[in-house]
């Protein structure tokens, strides 16, 4: 493979995530109640998709090869986690406590500089990623100006604080 000679778009954005799950009806109520997202449509008891605001979808649920399926197996390509982004910090705050409230377990949460983060899993064990990011202002450095990225410790008391 050669170098990059096509740069994407800088307005370009990612339009939705499409998953595979093993139960229909409990990933509907997951992402609904959980997560927030309101249902657009259905095509019977095989697929459904989902938005914040109205949008047509940001998120597509599926059946049609995985009916009572089991989780993909650790250490195997495919979907590390599906990010929805906040619009900042409060909103996230917000987001975890509901999160919490529920008895959901967080599986990790992490300042990365540019953004706070907290991780879960969905009932297919489909990796969640609740964040905010920072303003591009704030986001760290090196000393040649590329982004400098970090994995430190989320004090999640001080995040629920702002809830």
């Amino acid at each position: 493979m050669k170098t990059q000679d096509f740069v994407a778009s800088a307005d370009m954005r990612i339009g939705h995530v499409h998953l595979r799950v093993s139960d229909l009806d409990r990933s509907i109520a997951f992402y609904r109640d959980v997560i927030g997202l309101e249902l657009q449509q259905r095509y019977g008891a095989q697929a459904a998709f989902l938005s914040a605001g109205g949008y047509h979808h940001h998120l597509g649920l599926n059946t049609w090869d995985s009916l009572g399926g089991a989780p993909a197996p650790r250490g195997h390509p495919g979907l590390y986690h599906v990010a929805f982004v906040y619009p900042d910090r409060a909103a996230l705050a917000r987001a975890l406590k509901h999160v919490l409230d529920l008895g959901i377990d967080l599986e990790g949460a992490a300042d990365h500089g540019v953004s706070e983060a907290v991780y879960f899993s969905d009932p297919d064990k489909n990796g969640i990623e609740l964040y905010w990011d920072r303003p591009v202002q704030e986001w760290p450095r090196d000393e040649a100006g590329d982004l400098a990225m970090g994995n430190t410790r989320l004090d999640i008391p001080a995040l629920l604080a702002d809830a």
